[in-house]
């Protein structure tokens, strides 16, 4: 890997590349390949490689972006790779770091996706994935510690996770719903009480880091204008959707790669406060309204999304395959997963780039607005309750053999049989929850573990494998 030396000339701001651009594209290469460990592993990979090490841009610069890229729906960690990359090679640069950054774990997910619907009846990977499913379980638990520990810092906002978690896990409210009126409900008391709903801490904290070689004005710099956003809202719009339009021409509005299309694309716009605050959203969609795939199927896509490199959101790839896979229409099975599969990560990803590229030479201004702060604090705090709620949903469906569905006026619960605990999961679960909070074990290492587990479990035929 190339570096660069701290003697090294500080270039110039010109109308072109502040880096040269294959250094550039060597770089986004080489973090594409650490982007383990979710959003914040994948942001310490950035930071490592651009402040600490190349030292292109400076700890305050960077902190500015990733503020930026927070008020954004999407993985904020591709879409920072992508502002960052338009900070230091315009346009293509940003295109390039964004897709480095997920093209990793597609290739990836793809071909496991491939293992496991090819071979995932066998007792070897059932075993395996026995004990993959309760780590997830653990994993989300952490989730939700952790996003708690930086949201929700008064009652208030405990309040918010709170009723958020009420309203889907209790009353089934759709989760856009759920994230509109915590929208709306922390703009309204910013407006009343504003101390209610401010936010402790934030990015903008930390230190200044090493200074950066390249100065901030040398930075790329492209002010807005209207006909940079009627470009870029028009291209972008149009490479976002010719794909679906196509689709639903040739196989048909109800066929499965339309309705995939649409609904990731739907998706792509509600995902406030990371991949776990819509999964819920999308298991339930995906599982219980399309039939794309079953509970089971769903968190042994997670878990294999989150041993892969990219945005955990990439999970959404692994439920389009599954799904075109069982409902092919004239395609043959493989070619309908690989295609659907594709266009779901097409669908997924492409909004981030439109998003960065349109809206970062205005989004120094949105960054001061303190109603806007104030709805998305609320979004924020009311996320802890959706991941809680994930964590739910995946718990009784991985934990327990026996589900029933309870409904009663507004209320709609699926309560587990009790007695219908399954003690190997169950064991698997407490392990992984063990290593993580305990022993500060890596995800990675915790499913390694956990995926043996399952294994020893399933050659001596133990209860719930």
């Amino acid at each position: 890997m190339t570096t660069t030396e701290p003697d090294s000339p500080v270039p110039t701001a010109t109308a072109g590349d502040v880096i040269p651009f294959r250094q550039a594209v060597r770089a986004w290469f080489t973090i594409s390949l650490q982007t383990f460990g979710g959003p914040a592993g994948q942001i310490a990979v950035m930071q490592r490689h651009l402040v600490d090490e190349h030292r292109w841009i400076g700890q305050r610069r960077f902190l500015h972006a990733l503020n930026y890229c927070m008020l954004l729906p999407g993985p904020e960690a591709q879409q920072l790779a992508i502002y960052v990359g338009w900070l230091l090679n315009g346009i293509r640069g940003g295109l390039v770091a964004g897709t480095l950054f997920v093209l990793p774990g597609v290739v990836a997910l793809l071909a496991l996706s491939i293992v496991y619907v090819r071979f995932g009846d066998t007792t070897v990977v059932n075993a395996i994935f026995a004990g993959l499913a309760p780590a997830v379980v653990a994993i989300v638990v952490q989730a939700v510690w952790r996003v708690a520990g930086r949201a929700l810092v008064n009652r208030t906002l405990v309040a918010f996770a709170v009723v958020a978690f009420v309203a889907l896990a209790i009353f089934g409210l759709p989760f856009p719903v759920v994230v509109a009126g915590a929208a709306l409900a922390g703009w309204a008391l910013h407006r009343w009480r504003p101390a209610l709903v401010e936010s402790a801490g934030g990015h903008g904290a930390a230190s200044d880091g090493p200074q950066p070689l390249i100065s901030d004005d040398a930075l790329h710099h492209e002010g807005p204008s209207g006909r940079r956003t009627a470009m870029i809202l028009g291209i972008g719009m149009v490479a976002w959707f010719f794909p679906v339009v196509l689709f639903a021409a040739f196989t048909g509005r109800d066929s499965v790669y339309t309705q995939q299309g649409l609904f990731f694309s739907g998706t792509a716009v509600v995902t406030f406060g990371g991949a776990y605050a819509v999964l819920a959203f999308v298991a339930q969609r995906a599982v219980e309204h399309y039939a794309w795939l079953s509970a089971g199927d769903m968190v042994r896509g997670l878990a294999l999304a989150e041993s892969t490199p990219g945005p955990l959101i990439m999970v959404v790839q692994f439920v389009a395959f599954l799904g075109a896979y069982g409902n092919p229409g004239s395609l043959d099975p493989w070619v309908a997963g690989v295609v659907a599969s594709l266009l779901t990560t097409w669908v997924t990803f492409v909004p981030c780039f439109l998003f960065i590229l349109l809206g970062a030479p205005y989004v120094e201004r949105l960054r001061g607005n303190r109603s806007l702060s104030a709805a998305l604090t609320g979004i924020t705090a009311a996320v802890v309750g959706v991941i809680a709620n994930l964590g739910l949903y995946f718990a009784v469906h991985t934990l327990f053999e026996d589900l029933r569905e309870v409904e009663a006026g507004p209320l709609h619960l699926t309560l587990p049989d009790l007695a219908s605990v399954r003690p190997a999961p169950l064991a698997i679960a407490v392990v992984a929850a063990v290593l993580i909070f305990w022993r500060s074990w890596s995800v990675l290492r915790v499913l390694g573990v956990c995926a043996a587990l399952g294994l020893i479990a399933g050659l001596f035929g133990l209860p719930g494998t």
